[in-house]
């Protein structure tokens, strides 16, 4: 098979991007998984948040709203602090001071309103209120949808082994050739890029672990994303009164189908035992995803500066589903050769790493 564009895994990074460029350009997607979405797409804790991944994260975030809309369901959000994280809270604020994010101020009436059963100490927080959860598998099978319609075509069980630079281009596993490489392989973006022959860049996976759990009282269904300005947790509101519950972990690791571990299980429940005094009645599912970094927690989209044709698109961390509209936009234009459109592409690039 000889295609235009080869994509390295069927995520939301690489479903976006080759939903973007299909129109123009012939594409291959090559999943490792026997399903696209498998690691980091599908076990994705699922909410659209303006202040999460920063200040630089957030033009991407915001811009992708519209395109979202058809996924998201309102949901709010509150940034809460005891005294350990005021600090925190205070710099949140001032962050997006002027980006056009409706933050508002909370006291601790105002806090107990919103979140019943509030422990003692924690008593300032901000609200989010335009914070949404979003329909992950729905805008997955989405973008797989258009690339296919647009004819791309995707190849599951094809875990890449072998890549060799052709006289005309990519030559992968000795059965397709391409002229242009996209490394979309999340966790796995670096072992790619050297199988590939270039410069890894550093881009680093960390276990993140979410628990599903019983609590009673039962939790209210209009509970908003609730999230310790510090880091410690956050949780939010399941069908029929569950709670997703995340202990904020960032552990290292190799790049792997992940499983959580029992100390990061136990230290989310005290922590939510800490600031709430809901009775946790019983633990009824848990997992672990990978999120992966680039050195700089900025993701990595553009050219590397071989000039041989390889693209990175990896490094999205937690945050690539929220963005994925914008930033397969902007991905889709750097391969392209076109104009990057509104959103300045500078922070992003792949050749900030070069240097």
């Amino acid at each position: 098979m000889k295609v235009d564009v080869a994509i390295i895994g069927a995520g939301m990074a690489g479903a976006s991007l080759a939903a973007e460029i299909a129109g123009a350009a012939s594409v291959l997607i090559l999943e490792a998984e026997d399903r696209p979405g498998y690691h980091a797409t599908g076990r994705s804790a699922a909410f659209w948040s303006e202040t999460y991944g920063g200040p630089l994260i957030q033009p991407l975030t915001s811009a992708s709203r519209p395109a979202l809309a058809p996924y998201l369901s309102p949901r709010g959000a509150i940034h809460i602090a005891n005294e350990g994280g005021r600090e925190a809270l205070a710099a949140l604020a001032g962050e997006f001071a002027g980006a056009g994010v409706a933050l508002e101020r909370l006291d601790r009436s105002a806090l107990e309103a919103r979140l019943p059963g509030l422990r003692p100490g924690w008593n300032e927080g901000l609200s989010e209120p335009s914070c949404a959860d979003i329909d992950v598998a729905a805008l997955h099978a989405f973008y797989l949808a258009k690339a296919r319609q647009a004819g791309a075509v995707l190849v599951a069980d094809a875990r890449v082994a072998g890549i060799e630079r052709s006289a005309s281009g990519w030559l992968i596993d000795g059965t397709c050739e391409a002229d242009i490489l996209v490394n979309a392989a999340g966790a796995w973006a670096d072992e790619i890029a050297v199988l590939a022959g270039e410069r890894p860049i550093g881009i680093a996976p960390y276990r993140r672990t979410i628990v599903q759990l019983r609590v009673d009282p039962p939790v209210a269904a209009d509970l908003p994303l609730v999230v310790d300005a510090a880091g410690r947790f956050y949780f939010k509101p399941e069908a029929g009164g569950r709670l997703w519950l995340s202990p904020h972990d960032e552990t290292p690791s190799a790049p792997c189908d992940c499983a959580p571990e029992e100390i990061d299980v136990a230290t989310a429940i005290d922590r939510l035992e800490g600031v709430v005094d809901w009775r946790v009645a019983r633990v009824e599912h848990k997992w672990a995803g990978l999120r992966s970094f680039a050195p700089d927690r900025l993701p990595v989209y553009g050219f590397s500066g071989s000039d041989r044709g390889f693209f990175w698109c990896a490094g999205q961390g937690g945050f690539g589903i929220q963005t994925a509209p914008a930033a397969a936009a902007l991905a889709g234009r750097l391969l392209l050769g076109r104009p990057p459109g509104d959103i300045d592409p500078a922070p992003y690039l792949a050749a900030r790493f070069e240097n």
